[in-house]
């Protein structure tokens, strides 16, 4: 797929997603100058997010994305005409990176566990504090539907709550959790908390603590989780109280 830009609309992150889910078996699939092309856009991606994590997005200036990625300024240019191009196509690494550290949680976690793991995923986020502001600058990038962010963040958020709910209903067989919870709704609240505590952490020149804000609804969530019991309607009931339930010290 080639990168294109019509209209102000960047298209090559659609590209990026290809690039980086081959990143492990390249040279098995791609040969000659596509497979130097694709390892040369890896490495300025890797280098971007680096620099991006490191000193802010607009701090970043792309003449030394090129001297960290090994290229030419005209280089960085040939493959990501404007900062923007470069922003997209790391918060795109961003969610794939993302993606593949909930994959090495052991798959038969219980969802309780899934809740404590997210306080550790938050804690690994401020640890990146330039990749937080980078998040929130393609969210808002993301809410124009003209912008490839827009269906990137869309299929992110589908993929992110399937997931998710999916690892909370194991709680049903392990926990002792009713099955009648709304584990998707759930799910989704979970990553609004997330992701609104980056919001509020930019905002606030980050005054927010992140990873409190996510261990203290970790664990009034967990407290209502616990004391649930079946209701007799089918919803979720216990789970609306949540917000009542003291903190865990």
């Amino acid at each position: 797929m080639h990168s294109t830009v019509h209209e102000n609309r960047v298209y090559s992150v659609f590209e990026f997603r290809i690039v980086l889910s081959y990143r492990g078996d390249m040279g098995k699939r791609a040969r000659g100058s596509y497979s130097v092309g694709i390892e040369r856009r890896t490495r300025i991606v890797e280098a971007a997010a680096g620099r991006f994590s490191a000193e802010g997005y607009h701090a970043t200036t792309m003449t030394s994305i090129a001297a960290d990625a090994g290229i030419s300024d005209s280089g960085l240019l040939h493959h990501f005409p404007t900062k923007k191009h470069l922003l997209l196509a790391v918060a795109q690494y961003r969610l794939d990176t993302s993606a593949e550290w909930w994959d090495t949680l052991p798959a038969e976690a219980s969802g309780l566990a899934t809740l404590d793991a997210m306080v550790d995923a938050a804690r690994r986020l401020v640890g990146q504090p330039g990749l937080i502001e980078l998040f929130v600058l393609v969210s808002a990038e993301a809410a124009d539907p003209s912008s490839p962010a827009h269906t990137v963040f869309a299929q992110r958020y589908d993929g992110a709550v399937e997931a998710l709910a999916d690892r909370l209903r194991q709680g049903v067989h392990r926990d002792g959790l009713p099955a009648s919870l709304d584990y998707p709704a759930l799910a989704r609240e979970c990553i609004a908390v997330s992701d609104g505590l980056q919001l509020q952490w930019v905002l606030s020149d980050g005054a927010i603590d992140i990873v409190e804000g996510v261990r203290g609804h970790a664990a009034r969530l967990t407290a209502a989780l616990t004391a649930a019991t079946e209701p007799e309607s089918g919803s979720s009931v216990r789970v609306a109280e949540a917000a009542t339930v003291p903190d865990r010290q």
